[in-house]
């Protein structure tokens, strides 16, 4: 017994030495990818030459409530659970990989009665029928020669990282989601103050000309026309007002609650939120570092590459070393007896010759996914640099468009003052005041929704470059409950 113990000892010795003899399959080499060296357009008063400095970006629009918003959706969205799920398995497949190079061991025990048939011409035993108890233990070891084994392993921590940048990634959307619906939401807001204003207005125009008809100084249509003006007006107040509960129903989702329970939040009226100045775009070259979709995709091209290896490995032999000590005995009192005992063990080798080309043809199918990876991650970096530039250009010329529309909002309200005046005076027409009115309304309203897409602009930005989130820490999967 002893003789066989060392034996197998020393086939066990052999299998841990050619562990790592070989890997097949191509190695991973990380991408490469020409990228600009500086941005094309800069926003030269927000964003200064140097490191990316977006940690928290949120912050820099110096608005509690979205900070709040912000926090509470980190806490209760579910998607984030999802995610976080997500990891979590991820975690598992590569323990269920990893346990594949390790020896597998099973225990087993059985009872059994049998009876030899007594026609045949071979002999009955003396007890016909009989009893057989059976008890053991069996073990068997995969040996990785080829390392077809630890790129599957190579794949699942790929994957563990891919995941990781998922959560982050899925990060980097939710708040900025938070913020653009907040921003829709002030921004509403602040519109709906605008017609309200100059529905006010509006209505004093009314007051006037029939004021003026009943003096007999206009004519009809000249009320007709106001109290169209003002009809047209009041309508829009109710389509901002539709809109503006379809933002706050929005914040309520991202924030892992039902529509009243954002009311409180909201209360405050804080006005559209201002992003704070001295943030950095940095070179490109940060972005790959920063936007974790983009990690993603190279942790994921990193996984497909290992399946590569994976799958030329069953090109190979596999080799496995087993063995089983089994205790048999038809009488129960015998069965843990020296006698009773049975036993194999050895080396062995399983070797796919002939496979009508399924082996290589599925070779091609995991390289063809490498390149599918590898364009999808190009893809990618031209993408994100193409969401940079185009943020950056929006902030650029919006600014541009709201500068000329503070001018034409101040003109206009001039212009309304002076022709009413003059329509008093009987100088002009109500259709000069009709048109006044209406494109004060119009540029006031527009310098609002101006100022509101200029803060669009920089969270499209800030998630553009990676939303700060690259250093974000995974924190532990925490299961979903379960219903009462």
């Amino acid at each position: 017994m002893t003789r066989q113990i060392v034996s197998f000892s020393l086939l066990g010795l052999l299998g841990i030495v050619l562990q790592s003899c070989y890997t097949v399959g191509p190695d991973y080499l990380q991408p490469g990818r020409d990228i600009p060296d500086a941005w094309t357009r800069s926003v030269e008063r927000d964003l200064e030459d140097g490191a990316a400095s977006l940690t928290g970006w949120w912050k820099g629009f110096n608005d509690p409530t979205l900070n709040a918003l912000i926090e509470r959706a980190r806490a209760s969205n579910p998607n984030l659970r999802l995610v976080l799920e997500r990891i979590t398995e991820a975690r598992a497949q590569r323990g269920i990989a990893v346990s594949r190079a390790l020896p597998q061991g099973n225990g087993s025990g059985r009872y059994s009665r049998h009876r030899n048939s007594e026609s045949l011409n071979s002999p009955v035993p003396s007890d016909n029928p009989f009893d057989l108890y059976t008890t053991g233990f069996d073990a068997g070891w995969e040996i990785d020669i080829f390392g077809g084994i630890r790129r599957s392993v190579e794949s699942t921590e790929a994957n563990i990282a891919a995941q990781e940048e998922n959560y982050r990634d899925t990060l980097v959307t939710l708040f900025a989601d938070v913020a653009l619906n907040y921003v829709d939401y002030r921004t509403l807001e602040a519109r709906i103050a605008v017609a309200n204003r100059n529905i006010n207005s509006q209505r004093g125009s009314v007051d006037l000309t029939r004021k003026r008809l009943d003096a007999g100084l206009v004519p009809k249509i000249d009320v007709t026309q106001a109290e169209t003006n003002l009809a047209l007006s009041e309508a829009a107040v109710p389509q901002l007002r539709a809109q503006l509960a379809a933002s706050k129903n929005r914040l309520a989702t991202l924030t892992g609650g039902f529509p009243a329970s954002v009311d409180a939040i909201l209360a405050n009226r804080n006005g559209i939120p201002v992003p704070k100045a001295g943030y950095s775009a940095g070179l490109p070259a940060d972005l790959l570092r920063a936007r974790p979709d983009i990690r993603r995709a190279e942790r994921e091209l990193a996984a497909q590459n290992a399946r590569v290896g994976v799958a030329v490995a069953d090109l190979y032999p596999r080799f496995t070393l087993f063995g089983d000590l089994n205790l048999q005995a038809s009488n129960s009192g015998d069965l843990f007896n020296s006698a009773s005992r049975a036993y194999s063990f050895g080396p062995s080798f399983q070797w796919q010759i002939f496979s009508a080309g399924r082996i290589r043809n599925n070779i091609r199918v995991e390289e063809s996914r490498v390149a599918q990876a590898y364009a999808a991650y190009e893809s990618s970096v031209l993408g994100a640099v193409e969401e940079v530039e185009t943020s950056m250009a929006g902030i650029l010329y919006e600014r541009e468009r709201l500068s000329d529309l503070k001018r034409a909002v101040a003109s206009s309200n001039e212009t309304v003052s002076l022709v009413k005046d003059n329509y008093q005076n009987g100088l002009v027409s109500f259709q000069n005041v009709l048109d006044a009115e209406r494109t004060q309304f119009s540029a006031e309203d527009e310098e609002t929704f101006s100022r509101g897409q200029i803060a669009r602009n920089y969270i499209i930005l800030y998630k553009a470059l990676g939303g700060g989130t690259a250093t974000e820490l995974i924190p532990p999967a925490v299961p979903i409950p379960a219903k009462p």
